[in-house]
Parts: structure tokens; sequence; C-alpha cells
């Protein structure tokens, strides 16, 4: 329970002199000074604003039993909020609200091991201790040219890799990005507010359209940015896992959510009937300590990729047991004897016992005492056994799931509507906080 003591204004000295009030105003002053000695005895935390550095000054006289005096002449105005001791939020009550994380991937190629080992796979640790809502991002898939006729059922098969490597939906939401409309209308509300200037030095737009060239290159590829940010803020996410090669998209998301915190968050949104604060919560980096980034089976400084020309570069998720073997055996290694973590000169070798150490539940000192003497013949091998291994059953998950259209359907449409009673909070306040006439 708060008590706010705005109007009549409470003056507690001016000039370091009290008042001399009434008998009636003393006898209202000691019950009021009464009240607060008993709250803050209680619970003594106490925060004031709006006080002059003289009054704050003279705040401490309060213990010499000087009394408050409402109505003062030339009185300071003092809103003070007092935490009452009832009722209590136990510790425990406090942490059982669990924060908020969002994520997903585009269905455009195959899920590759750089998609599962760098993000689906942790997800599914994440979704025990957070709330999670994972989906499919489609409306991504569209910024570079695509195959039409592919992008429903990659849609659905990238739905259906979610659950078959384990995101749980009793514990998850899962859905798919264009199915909940909402992401689209507050990426055209956060575009009237993100500066041009933040979108040109976006480093991933720089480098895609440099390679598509001006023709192949939409408006889409410039502002994905927006809509990467919609997707957080959209949901109040406290977190967002992400790479090291996102970082700077969610850096953007930040400050944006900043930027329209300022503009129209707080007493302005108030003023036009809102709750008034901040309109979006401004979302950190979850960056998991291994696997973040995978690097290409041919390039070990070039992240692995799903729009890599050669499919020898990464292993697809739903690669045969054959496909696996080939790739691996093909993959580009180095001469230097025994095999390490963290060489700079030998990027490959750190990626191969990276992937190796995860999908195996080793630690790096285990695996790092495990394969300092072997060959590269030797650990190819082990490696390739382990992933076939890991993969098998993801892939006769998978194979179940897409035999029941129905239940993959089910789970799509109750996982937009759950999140589309959290987007619809946020977007609602939105308008409203931008000044919108009331649907």
């Amino acid at each position: 329970m708060f008590f706010i003591y705005g109007e009549p204004s409470v003056s507690y000295l001016e000039n370091e002199q009290v008042f001399e009030p009434t008998k009636k105003k003393k006898k209202m002053g000691r019950s009021l000074l009464s009240q607060f000695l008993n709250l803050s005895n209680a619970c003594p935390r106490f925060t004031s604003c709006g006080i002059s550095s003289k009054s704050q000054r003279a705040l401490p006289m309060i213990h010499r039993n000087l009394l408050p005096v409402v109505g003062g002449v030339n009185s300071h105005r003092c809103y003070c909020s007092l935490s009452s001791p009832e009722p209590t939020v136990s510790e425990s009550s406090s942490t059982s609200i669990k924060k908020r994380i969002v994520s997903g991937v585009q269905p455009t190629g195959s899920i590759h091991l750089g998609n599962y080992l760098g993000a689906i796979k942790n997800w599914v640790s994440l979704q025990d201790k957070y709330e999670t809502l994972f989906f499919i991002v489609d409306l991504h898939a569209i910024t570079l040219p695509y195959d039409v006729q592919q992008l429903s059922k990659a849609t659905r098969d990238t739905a259906a890799l979610y659950l078959a490597c384990g995101v749980d939906t009793s514990k998850a939401s899962v859905f798919v990005q264009s199915h909940v409309r909402a992401h689209v209308e507050l990426m055209w509300l956060l575009s009237s507010a993100t500066p041009i200037g933040w979108l040109n030095r976006m480093i991933q737009f720089k480098e895609k359209s440099r390679k598509a060239g001006d023709e192949n290159v939409g408006v889409g590829l410039l502002t994905y940015p927006v809509l990467m940010a919609s997707d957080i803020l959209l949901y109040q996410s406290d977190l967002v896992p992400v790479g090291e090669d996102q970082k700077q998209h969610l850096e953007l998301t930040r400050e944006l959510a900043e930027r329209v915190n300022h503009l129209y968050g707080g007493r302005k949104w108030k003023k036009l009937g809102g709750r008034g604060g901040l309109i979006f919560k401004v979302p950190e980096p979850l960056i998991p300590p291994a696997g973040a980034r995978v690097m290409s089976l041919t390039d070990g400084l070039s992240k692995m990729s799903k729009s890599a020309i050669s499919d020898q570069s990464r292993i697809n998720l739903l690669d045969s047991k054959d496909a696996i073997a080939n790739k691996i055996k093909r993959c580009k290694t180095d001469s230097f004897p025994g095999l390490e973590f963290d060489n700079a000169d030998r990027p490959e070798c750190n990626n191969l016992l990276s992937v190796y150490q995860i999908i195996t539940n080793k630690t790096k000192e285990e695996v790092a005492h495990e394969c300092q003497d072997m060959n590269w013949g030797v650990f190819k091998t082990v490696l390739t056994d382990a992933l076939i291994d890991h993969l098998h059953p993801i892939q006769t998950r998978y194979e179940e799931i897409m035999s029941d259209t129905g239940y993959l359907d089910q789970v799509l449409a109750e996982g937009a509507s759950k999140a589309s009673d959290i987007a619809d909070v946020t977007l609602s306040n939105v308008y409203q906080a931008m000044g919108f006439l009331k649907r």
C-alpha cells in the first residue's frame, strides 16, 4: 500500500523555522506523524521527489519531534511514498516470477548444426528456467530472394524440428511469426521512430546487400532490424539468446526501446490516459558460453550458414549417416600435431573440438585431455559417430511429428494464441502512447 502526499502540500520547514499551526492542525499533524513513524519504523524505506535542497537538508530534524504543517505559507510540494509492512512479499514468491525469453530461426534452407547448437539446443535448457516463446521467423525469410513454393513447407519443417530437438509445448509457446499480426503493426510504429542512420550502419545489411546486388535488395533488408526489434519488444522480453553476430541488432533494439520510452512514455503517456512509465522493457543479451557460433566445415573463420553455396560447409539436422560421415571426412583441417582449443592459428581445430564438446556434454578440459594426442583421422571417426548418435533421436522424432499434421497445426495455433494475448497488450499501449484514436 502506498500513501501519496500531494494536495494539500506538506512543508516540513521554511527558512529553517517551523510554522505554528492552529490546535486543530497540530492535532492533524500529530496524527499524520504518528502514522508516518509507525510505518517508517516497521518498513524504513522512504522515498521522495520534488523536494528543494533546503527542505532535504531539513528532513533529518523530524527526529527532534518537529511536526509537519499542512498548507503552510510558501510550502514546498512533497510527493512521498511509504511502503506498508503488509502484505509482505516473500523471497520465494518474488523469485517464482520467471523472466521472459523470445527467440526464433528463419525457415529458409535446412536447419543445420549451427542453428541447433547455437540456438535450439540451448532453448531446451532455458525453457525450464524462464517463460519462453520460440517462433519461426517467416517474415524475415522474405528479405532476400526465396523459393515461394517452399516457404510454407520449410516453416512446418522448422516447427517440427523445434519439437524434435526437445522444445516442450507445456513449457514454451511455439508459433509462426506471421500468425501474430502485431509483429508487423509494431514494426511500422517503430519504423517511424527509427533514425535512418541507425539502419545504415548495420553490418549485416552492408554485407548482404553487397553480395546480392542493388537490383535484388529490397527495403525489407534495410528495415530487418526494426522487425527484429518488434519481435523482441512486443513480448516485453527480459533476455534474448543471441550469437556474437547478432549483438549489433540487439543493441539497436535496446536503443530503440529507450528512444520510444523517452519520446512517448512517462508523463506524456499518462496524460493520454495510459499508466505512464516505460512502454518497453529494455532487454539484455543472453550469450551461451559455448556453441554460440559454430563455424563452417570448409572455413573455420566463417560462420556455418544456410546461405553458403556449398552444402559441404554444414551438417544439416536431417542429413543421413552417410552424408554426415562424408562431410566430416572431407572437412577442412590443418597439419599441426595433436588437437587443441583456442589456438588462433587453428580455427578449424577449435571449431570441431567445440562441436564435439557440446554434443557429448563433456567439459572443455575433458575433451582437451581426450583428444590432445589424436590425429585427424582418429578424431574425425570419433566426431562422426558422436554426431550420428546425437542426431538420430532428433531425426526419428521429427518423422513422427511430420506424420501427424493435425498435431503440429494444433501446437502452432495454440502458440500463436498465447503469443497474441501478450503482444496485443503491448501493441495497444504503444498505439495509446503515440496518440492514436482508440479502436
